[in-house]
């Protein structure tokens, strides 16, 4: 079986887009099949035409001229359109496997009818969500129904979809989508790169603040819905009850600025810490230093469609994970068991979960075990991947 995929962006950038890319590639590999990626012209990272990374191959796609929307979209789908082509003419792979934004299965639709490609369309999540998320987009604009309607044109094109959440699935089959070929491909992780979590980094503990403190933390880029802002306003009242406690905030992104006036301003600034963004071969040794890692997403048709990364590797590392109740950490977490639910955007509820775990230390490790469990179980890439054989099989008519 030869697959290739259409991607967004890729390795060497870092995101969880490409780390969930390099997982299913990595994965497909090991059970004995060829797998190949095209990224378009976002993903821009300098680098040869065709690059090797992490022993996977991806062909690149030029940027287009500058010009305005939506001119520069249309000229992004041709482009990455007739790349796909090329590869499909010399690599000859047996099925298309598109990942979102949409943009992505436009450009893979053509190729796909030209060459007589069975296509399966993968979403991530809805890219007008996304923009609405990260502060680019309104709901009630233009370009989020426009960027709607395509997202369901090409859902409906395709021979199969995939989603990564039941969320996604269910959204789209109230858009009319046939539930039939909807599969849920859910994040996971690779269970070989994670461990027991590291000890503690004295000397870096030293040096910010943190040694023999009780550190609340967050690891990832600052955006809006991430709800960072309830986590700073959660501190007052966390430190009423733990005087201890301590706030790590690692990254960085566009509410970094907004975040840190905020702290400035609170009466708790020094127990609020920010290192900005640290290179990827140094987060262990962060994550190394927080007892409980906090993931307050505002509710929103984002958090409550799609599903994160980042809890799921925070709990394959047998870290304790407290996450706001929406239904994209819900999917993930069972309250008391494997984690701590609490009401989104109110940080008093935040602030009383985080202490209430604090104050039931004798708990962490049944809970540490019990999550690292139910991610071998259940979201482990190595099994999660055996979710698409009988899709491909039925769309090439290959054995796999």
């Amino acid at each position: 079986m030869r697959i290739l995929h259409v991607l967004d962006h890729s390795m060497p950038l870092h995101s969880g887009y490409s780390f969930r890319t390099r997982a299913i590639l990595k994965a497909q590999i090991a059970r004995g099949w060829d797998v190949a990626g095209v990224t378009g012209s976002r993903h821009t990272m300098d680098g040869p035409d065709i690059e090797a990374v992490d022993g996977l191959t991806f062909y690149r796609t030029p940027a287009p001229e500058t010009m305005a929307t939506p001119l520069r979209e249309w000229r992004e789908i041709a482009l990455l359109a007739d790349r796909i082509g090329e590869v499909v003419d010399e690599w000859k792979p047996d099925q298309l496997h598109v990942h979102s934004p949409v943009l992505n299965a436009m450009a893979a639709l053509r190729v796909a009818r030209r060459r007589g490609l069975p296509l399966l369309y993968e979403i991530r999540a809805f890219w007008e969500d996304a923009a609405v998320g990260n502060g680019t987009g309104s709901v009630n604009s233009a370009r989020y129904w426009l960027t709607r309607i395509f997202e369901t044109h090409a859902a409906n094109q395709a021979d199969a979809v995939a989603v990564i959440c039941e969320g996604l699935k269910q959204d789209m089959i109230r858009r009319g989508v046939d539930g039939e070929k909807i599969i849920v491909a859910p994040n996971g992780v690779d269970m070989d790169l994670f461990g027991d979590p590291s000890p503690a980094d004295t000397e870096l503990a030293l040096s910010l603040g943190l040694e023999s403190k009780e550190v609340v933390g967050f690891v990832g880029s600052f955006y809006d819905y991430e709800g960072l802002d309830d986590l700073i306003a959660a501190m007052p009242r966390l430190v009423s009850q733990r005087p201890d406690a301590h706030l790590l905030l690692v990254g960085g992104g566009p509410m970094d600025s907004k975040l840190r006036a905020q702290a400035a301003q609170s009466v708790l600034v020094e127990h609020i810490h920010f290192t900005g963004r640290v290179p990827h071969q140094e987060v262990e040794r962060y994550y190394g230093l927080i007892d409980i890692l906090a993931y307050p997403r505002k509710k929103m048709r984002l958090t409550d469609l799609v599903t994160p990364l980042k809890p799921l590797e925070a709990m394959a590392q047998k870290r304790l994970v407290a996450a706001s109740d929406v239904g994209g950490h819900r999917e993930l977490i069972e309250d008391g068991v494997t984690g701590t639910l609490f009401a989104p955007d109110d940080p008093d509820a935040l602030a009383a979960a985080l202490a209430d775990m604090f104050a039931h230390r004798e708990t962490w490790e049944e809970r540490r075990v019990a999550a690292r469990k139910f991610v071998e179980r259940d979201r482990n890439w190595s099994s999660n991947i055996s979710r698409y054989a009988p899709v491909y099989q039925k769309l090439t008519g290959k054995a796999v």
